[in-house]
C-alpha cells in the first residue's frame, strides 16, 4: 500500500454547487476504514465550509483559507499559520467599492474582476501580499503561504511525507500541493492548464472522479503511475 493519504480539493473536486454528495462521502468512508487518513485542502475560510459541509470529521486535517489555517477536527484545534490581513488594506478594498469581499483569518476574498484594483492597493500600501485566482475568484495571500506550505503542515501533524499522498484538484490554485504528492490527479471538470501537469485524470467529473479514484486506489490499480510531462 503505496498511498496512505487523500489530499483533495473541496470545491470543484468532492462538491459540486458547494454540496458533497452521499457516493462521494461514502468512498472518502471506504478510504479512511481502509486505514488511510484524508486531508481536506480548500481556498473557503472554516465558517463558510462548515455552513455547507457537516461532514469535517471525516477527514484527519483540514487546510483553509488556501494555507492559511489548519483544523483537526478529533480535537476542534484551529492553527492559524499567517498574519492577518491589514486593516487599512480591507478599509482600502472598501472604499473602492470592492464587491463582494471576504475577510478570513489570514486571507482576503474576492472576484477577478478586480484583479487591477486589488493590485493597485496593495502596491499602493507597500504590503507584502501575493493574489492567486481560482476559477474567477481571487485571492490575497501572505507571501509564502498556499495550498502546498498548508498541506505540509498538515502532514507533519500526520507524521507522513508528500510521496505517501495522493492529491487531488480542479483549479489553479491546486497546483502547488498537487506538485509535492506522490501522485497528482485531476477531477475530469478540471482547468485544461492543471490536467497538463498530473500524473492521472479522472474520467468522471466532480464527486464522481474522487469515488472513481479511492476505487482505484483501493484496489492498488496506480501504484506504478509514471510522472506525467509538464
Amino acid at each position: 500500500m503505496r498511498f496512505l493519504v487523500l489530499a483533495s480539493d473541496y470545491d470543484g473536486t468532492i462538491a459540486r454547487n458547494s454540496t458533497v454528495d452521499d457516493a462521494t462521502l461514502a468512498a472518502l468512508g471506504r478510504f479512511k476504514q481502509s486505514g488511510r487518513q484524508l486531508i481536506l485542502v480548500t481556498g473557503r475560510e472554516l465558517h463558510d465550509l462548515f455552513n455547507v459541509f457537516d461532514s469535517r470529521g471525516l477527514f484527519d486535517v483540514i487546510v483553509a483559507e488556501n494555507g492559511g489555517v489548519l483544523y483537526r477536527p478529533a480535537t476542534e484545534r484551529l492553527d492559524v499559520l499567517a498574519a492577518p490581513p491589514a486593516e487599512e488594506l480591507t478599509r482600502c478594498l472598501r472604499k473602492e467599492g470592492v464587491h463582494p469581499l471576504s475577510i478570513g483569518r489570514t486571507i482576503v476574498s474576492t472576484q477577478e474582476t478586480y484583479r487591477g484594483v486589488v493590485e493597485h492597493i496593495v502596491q499602493k500600501l507597500g504590503l507584502d501580499l501575493h493574489l492567486v485566482s481560482n476559477k474567477g475568484a481571487l485571492m490575497v495571500l501572505p507571501p509564502h503561504i498556499d495550498k502546498a506550505t498548508g498541506l505540509l503542515s498538515a502532514l507533519a501533524v500526520l507524521k507522513r511525507s508528500p510521496g505517501d499522498v495522493v492529491g487531488v484538484g480542479d483549479a489553479e490554485n491546486d497546483q502547488g500541493f498537487l506538485q509535492l504528492c506522490g501522485l497528482s490527479v485531476a477531477v475530469a471538470n478540471a482547468l485544461p492548464c492543471l490536467k497538463q501537469q498530473v500524473h492521472y485524470i479522472t474520467h468522471s467529473s466532480h464527486g464522481a472522479g474522487v469515488q472513481e479514484l479511492i476505487a482505484k486506489l483501493l484496489g492498488n490499480e496506480l501504484e506504478t503511475v509514471s510522472s506525467a510531462s509538464c
